[in-house]
């Protein structure tokens, strides 16, 4: 079973990667706001939970053909630190209680679809499961960049437990 989630997990944030990468670039004109930006309009303000805007803090790279990620010194600072981030589940697992997830901070259109890149994106890990809610959720944990996962994670959270759900703003 952790086979096939991982294996789920790479299927769909390797693309997110790809994407990520060839629309880093900022954008003029009438285009869509980043995840970061929407995440302010969708989630509830938290003072208290790691912001969207932060984790966006990242640039793709290319180092000998392969694409790498550049993060700020503020990201950098919050490796293996304890945080709370609030986001959207993502399950990755066919399971009744959730252990295992991405946290997103765009809702998802479908319950196993990445609804962003991969800057947008934390992958969970609960002590104990939870079960699925569409509202946002926040939980909290050690926090760990991942500069070379061959998934395309750049965030994961271990050791995790839930600490509220969060009714979306309007």
């Amino acid at each position: 079973m952790k086979q096939l989630a991982t294996r789920l997990l790479a299927l769909l944030l390797v693309p997110a990667a790809v994407a990520w990468a060839f629309t880093s670039e900022p954008q003029s004109g009438n285009s869509l706001p980043s995840a970061g930006d929407y995440s302010a309009i969708v989630l509830p303000e938290r003072s208290d939970t790691l912001s969207w805007k932060t984790l966006g803090q990242v640039e793709p790279s290319n180092a000998n053909g392969k694409l790498i990620p550049i993060f700020s010194k503020e990201i950098l600072a919050l490796d293996k630190k304890d945080v709370k981030v609030i986001g959207f589940m993502v399950p990755i697992e066919p399971d009744a209680k959730h252990k295992h997830f991405v946290l997103s901070a765009v809702p998802p259109s479908c319950p196993f679809c990445m609804p962003a890149g991969p800057e947008s994106m934390v992958e969970v890990r609960l002590k104990t499961g939870i079960d699925y809610d569409m509202n946002p959720i926040v939980v909290s944990g050690k926090f760990s960049v991942r500069n070379d996962d061959p998934r395309g994670v750049l965030y994961s959270l271990s050791e995790g437990v839930p600490v509220t759900v969060a009714p979306a703003k309007p």
